[in-house]
């Protein structure tokens, strides 16, 4: 029991460090977007920032996928 609860916490701090880095990321893509593309105040602007940190995160979670595959193979 005591080590599941250890596991949880390990696992929810994990979480919100997480969210405290892709908020700074954030932050730090929208300063960046703002800076090549001037305001980021239209919905135009809006649609393309969105679309473009959709395929960022797509392709990084696959590419995290395929690493986390060859680690389960190469344990068996």
């Amino acid at each position: 029991m005591k080590s599941e609860i250890v596991k949880q916490i390990g696992a929810l701090s994990a979480a919100a460090f997480g969210l405290v880095a892709a908020l700074a990321w954030n932050g730090a893509i929208q300063a960046i977007f703002k800076a090549v593309f001037g305001t980021a105040d239209s919905i135009s602007a809006m649609l393309i920032y969105a679309i473009v940190i959709t395929i960022i995160a797509v392709v990084v979670t696959m590419q995290i996928g395929k690493v986390s595959e060859r680690l389960t193979k190469s344990k068996e």
